[in-house]
């Protein structure tokens, strides 16, 4: 679904990514792994179009996403963002069904509303946080609006950015399986940067270790543990000593 060949993009002296390589097959879950400041964002932003790639080529299910044509291409894609991003100013309802009520996808206002309902429902929330506002919802709550507005217009590719921090290891462990069971319902492509070794181990098929600039290791989830890539092993056994150096 995803594939990255030689995808090169520096901002000024500073070389964030460096000819990297990576698949994602459609309907597999990635995680990306890595410190901060790694590129893991610009990454993301990248295959997006939101960031142009200094060189190298990025394609969605073969399409150049260089020349897609914007709008049809970016309905493709939900996003659960790092702090949630929420709108203050609109009911639960109406940030969940945000997509379904601007564009192409535009929907009546009550089949909206009924959509967003489901949604919620289906991250267990019920039909009363639906005319709150993000601010009377707690942590948790928030995350699971931010995760039931990323699946309402039933994209192909979710992208997640830190879908745990933040959270109690509880909550934590309820979004990363209901990111697992979602995506698996969906038939979804997802692709996930996080630094949360318990979220890599619930939610990828597939992880891939990205620093300096480049992939140091990719492959199974299950090979992550067994892989000798020395940084690999530093990163998930959070060791102050390695081939990553710490900043002091």
């Amino acid at each position: 679904m995803i594939e990255l060949s030689g995808v090169t993009k520096a901002f000024g002296a500073n070389r964030v990514l460096q000819r990297i390589d990576l698949t994602v097959p459609t309907g597999t879950s990635m995680v990306i792994i890595g410190g901060s400041g790694t590129g893991k964002s610009v990454l993301l932003k990248c295959i997006l179009g939101l960031i142009r790639p200094d060189a190298g080529m990025i394609r969605l299910d073969g399409q150049d996403v260089a020349t897609a044509e914007r709008e049809a291409f970016l309905a493709r894609f939900g996003m659960l963002f790092q702090g949630g991003a929420l709108f203050d100013s609109l009911k639960v309802w109406e940030n969940v069904a945000f997509r379904l009520r601007r564009g192409a996808l535009k929907r009546p206002r009550e089949e909206a509303r009924a959509i967003a309902i489901e949604k919620l429902r289906r991250v267990g929330l019920g039909p009363r946080v639906a005319d709150l506002f993000p601010a009377e919802l707690s942590g948790g709550m928030q995350k699971r609006v931010s995760l039931a507005r990323a699946i309402c217009a039933e994209p192909e590719v979710i992208f997640f950015d830190e879908p745990t921090t933040g959270l109690d290891p509880i909550m934590s462990g309820v979004i990363n399986a209901l990111i697992r069971e979602i995506v698996t319902e969906m038939g979804a492509t997802a692709m996930t940067i996080t630094h949360d070794m318990t979220s890599v181990r619930a939610i990828a098929d597939h992880v891939a270790m990205l620093h300096g600039g480049v992939i140091r290791w990719t492959g199974p989830v299950a090979e992550m543990d067994t892989t000798p890539d020395p940084y690999v092993q530093q990163f998930i056994h959070g060791r102050a000593q390695g081939p990553i150096e710490s900043v002091r």
